[in-house]
């Protein structure tokens, strides 16, 4: 029976030959995740549920990368008590400050998910891994406690919809808006539990960068996993850098899909997303009477080293608006490394940016970047419900690097070809 790449990595999981959508399966775990937020109610309801041991102390991960470095004592005490456990339980993954990064840039950088793997993180932007072709996606405190402590979970087997892209992508469109335009096209709740696979020639030619951006925004139309077929460029990126041996899947010409769409990536422009969903996209070019008062280039969506050199090639001998406060937050530590390695870090400075130690602060209003009421943040994050950045009359516009720092520049929602372009012209 023909299966789409979803159903295959979920079927190996469960050691069956087949599954169909709908199916409830237990499956096994290859990897799981919890973070400063979501871990300490986990390790909480590991110890209620009398758990004395951890599955495989190698295939989870610990990662404080919130509110850290610590804003506060509370955030301190999270931290702390994640740091205890996984010292008891030999947890061989936790990485504290000078060695965490975000943990969605951080996990594949550091080979610890790959292709063909079931990844369960209790962090709904799990579901980035997709990109490398696993099945990775969020779940509960509670699940992530069953899943450290017998390496397995529950699923409905979900119905796959299949998003296919043609053509050559437009000046200055990035992967950031491939998404927002799905989003925008088909709503927060369009993929509702279901597996969102992206193909097509353009995606083809995205960047492992890019196809993480788009699979870490699947969440955003309600799905459970976003996922993409691997190919050389996935090889490429995993070999030598998985810790283990990955497993290549790949959908049957005669899958079942649940919809099909099929966009000319020529007809995708510069996208915003305006106040308060992902879903409302908006030409950039039509919101140039925005105001902005911040800036973020950065988070588990837009964060990595691609992303900061489209930041620094609108940057570059130009200043951040005097109004407006730009932060540039690298995902990990090596990638700060390489940003400084490649005089990206000279750039930001003398645009009077600030740049930051590795964080999700400001995304989900936590630290280093809060908003006043009334203020508004053009932001490559990826979520800008209410009050998702600071005061609830806030604003948040998610965008791609280039216009974010376009933005900054012009002190209003801008592209670059307003303010004439990056280095390259």
């Amino acid at each position: 029976m023909d299966m789409t790449i979803t159903e295959k990595i979920l079927a190996r999981a469960a050691g069956k030959e087949t599954v169909r959508p709908g199916e409830l399966i237990m499956a096994q775990v290859d990897f799981c995740l919890g973070n400063d937020i979501t871990a300490p109610v986990a390790i909480e309801e590991f110890r209620k549920a009398g758990f004395t041991s951890v599955f495989d102390a190698g295939r989870i991960a610990l990662i404080p990368d919130h509110f850290t470095p610590n804003k506060d004592i509370k955030s301190a005490e999270m931290v702390k008590g994640i740091k205890e456990f996984a010292r008891e339980h030999g947890i061989e993954h936790y990485y504290d400050i000078g060695r965490v990064g975000v943990e969605h840039a951080l996990l594949p950088e550091l080979g610890l998910v790959g292709p063909g793997d079931v990844v369960v993180g209790a962090d709904s932007h799990t579901c980035t891994y997709g990109a490398l072709g696993a099945f990775a996606t969020g779940v509960g405190s509670t699940d992530l406690a069953g899943a450290m402590a017998t390496g397995k979970v529950w699923f409905r087997v979900p119905e796959t919809l299949r998003f296919e892209f043609q053509g050559r992508l437009g000046p200055y469109v990035t992967a950031k808006d491939l998404i927002l335009y799905t989003i925008g096209k088909i709503g927060v709740d369009g993929a509702l539990y279901q597996a969102m696979e992206f193909t097509g020639s353009a995606v083809d030619a995205l960047s492992m960068e890019g196809r993480m951006t788009m699979a870490n925004m699947a969440i955003e139309a309600g799905a459970k996993n976003g996922i993409f077929a691997p190919d050389e460029i996935t090889r490429d990126y995993v070999e030598g850098r998985f810790r283990r041996e990955p497993e290549y899947f790949y959908s049957d010409p005669g899958a079942e899909y649940a919809g099909t769409y099929s966009w000319r990536t020529e007809d995708i422009p510069l996208l915003v997303a305006t106040p308060h969903l992902p879903s409302n996209s908006r030409p950039a070019e039509e919101l140039g009477n925005t105001r902005i008062d911040q800036v973020v280039v950065g988070s588990c969506t837009n964060g990595r080293i691609e992303d900061l050199r489209m930041a620094a090639e609108i940057l570059r001998g130009r200043k951040v608006h005097a109004d407006v406060r730009c932060l540039i937050i690298p995902a990990t530590q090596s990638i700060w490394r390489q940003a400084l390695d490649e005089g990206l870090m000279e750039v930001f400075l003398e645009a009077e940016a600030v740049v930051s130690a590795p964080t999700c602060g400001p995304c989900l209003g936590g630290h280093m970047g809060i908003l006043a009421d009334g203020e508004r943040a053009v932001s490559t994050t990826n979520r800008n419900f209410v009050g998702r950045m600071g005061h609830v009359g806030s604003e948040v516009y998610l965008a791609g690097p280039y216009v974010a720092a376009a933005s900054a520049v012009a002190g209003h929602i801008a592209t670059p070809q307003e303010i004439g372009g990056g280095s390259k012209g």
